[in-house]
């Protein structure tokens, strides 16, 4: 039977860490942290020289760790799957989106799990963190490892432990995180919930893999119901002539049974507009349906329409024909602190205004230029200099100088911190 030690010292031991996104490399890190030579094994080569360069989205401490990982050879990088053999243990973090249809797209998980079980070898522990439907570790890892004769629990070890990554924010650091391991049997959990301890602030251990990927959608469906019902009571709200910000204030002074959720122009990233789909999917699948979070996830889905209308609004009461109205988007990264532009509300924001006639333009100092509709638009590092008919707040990221924005003829703050005058109303 194969053993691994449970010391959470990883010194001497070698693990790949295949994907090295928003998700895989802060894990690579922190493993090289916890004394482990890393490889970082990734498809992308020009990823992986964006790695070497230090140009990702990193906190700069984490850049300072990078650096040294790279220099001292804790972090050895490399596209060839090859290096799987080498590694004491797997983490497999590949991205899990959706199809433009709103359905999972697990293509390029199945490609990583196939090519990890392909090169798998007795002794090894392999654990999956790409959110998916219930029952993923079980479909793409265990019964495929199985059919090579390799079965958990005897000759390797197997489990499910969900990312945690809240890129961008120094609160929340992985090792500041608690982390969700599910293993395949009692050794594949307490093996992964080693490898795993001091990438962590603590490990939180479940029964089966089943039950950890059933906690990270449950986790994600939680925010996106909430982020939801947040905009639609902001909504509610600013048609009873109520600033959203001021009751929302009001009703988190509770100390129980409230969370404040902030309301916005969308929701975007990774997690919230596409892990729900992942258990959408699979409930549809069994003939199960689940309205509350389907509402939810096509009101979120529908969120920039609502924000392009009032802005067209906006415009409207001014009489500014839209087209050829100058009009501004502050930010078009989905969050503060990043230049990540999956799924941004802002994208579609800026499509759907270009659409309707307005020349429309964005400034995000995090991100340089973004593709849509087959044409490149760039970042504006200058805004105050254009006479804009319309200015939308979507995220402001840290640093920014906005109080310019006092002048501006209209602006439209998308964000739950935007005060109602004149020339500013929330979203």
């Amino acid at each position: 039977m194969v053993r691994q030690g449970t010391d959470a010292d990883l010194t001497g031991r070698t693990v790949a860490v295949v994907g090295l996104g928003y998700v895989g490399l802060p894990t690579a890190l922190g493993l090289c942290e916890a004394g482990a030579t890393v490889l970082g094994v990734d498809t992308s080569e020009r990823r992986l020289r964006d790695v070497r360069a230090g140009a990702v989205d990193l906190l700069p401490a984490q850049l300072v760790r990078l650096a040294d990982a790279t220099a001292d050879d804790a972090l050895r990088l490399t596209p060839d799957p090859a290096a799987l053999r080498e590694a004491d243990a797997v983490v497999v973090c590949v991205p899990t989106p959706l199809t433009d249809d709103r359905r999972p797209d697990l293509r390029a998980l199945r490609s990583a799990c196939a090519s990890v079980v392909e090169r798998a070898r007795a002794g090894q522990l392999i654990v999956l963190t790409s959110t998916s439907h219930v029952g993923t570790t079980r479909e793409l890892l265990l019964r495929p490892l199985a059919e090579r004769g390799l079965v958990a629990e005897e000759n390797v070890l197997v489990a499910f432990a969900p990312e945690r990554i809240d890129p961008g924010s120094e609160r929340h650091l992985p090792e500041n995180t608690p982390r969700v391991v599910g293993g395949a049997g009692p050794l594949s959990t307490r093996a992964a919930a080693a490898l795993l301890a001091r990438t962590a602030s603590r490990i939180h251990q479940v029964p089966d893999p089943e039950t950890a990927e059933m906690a990270k959608l449950w986790e994600n469906t939680f925010r996106a119901v909430n982020i939801a019902l947040a905009n639609e009571l902001s909504d509610a709200c600013r048609a009873l002539g109520l600033a959203p910000a001021a009751v929302l204030e009001a009703a988190a002074t509770k100390p129980y049974g409230f969370m404040p959720f902030y309301p916005g122009p969308g929701a975007g990233g990774h997690c919230i507009p596409c892990d729900p789909h992942y258990l959408l999917a699979q409930l549809s699948g069994r003939q199960l349906s689940a309205p509350l979070v389907t509402t939810a996830m096509d009101a979120l889905a529908g969120r920039p329409a609502r924000v392009a209308g009032q802005a067209l609004d906006l415009l409207a009461t001014r009489g500014v024909p839209v087209a050829g109205a100058r009009v501004l988007v502050i930010g078009v990264a989905y969050k503060e602190g990043v230049s990540d532009v999956r799924e941004s509300p802002a994208l579609r924001l800026i499509g759907l205004l270009t659409s309707a006639g307005a020349d429309v333009s964005y400034s995000d100092p995090l991100v340089p230029a973004v593709a849509l509709d087959g044409r490149t638009v760039r970042h504006v590092p200058d805004p105050r200099a254009v006479p804009w008919d319309l200015v939308i707040v979507h995220t402001v990221q840290p640093g920014a100088e906005l109080s310019w924005l006092d002048g501006a003829p209209c602006v439209l703050d998308t964000r739950h911190r935007g005060t109602v005058r004149p020339a500013r109303v929330t979203a």
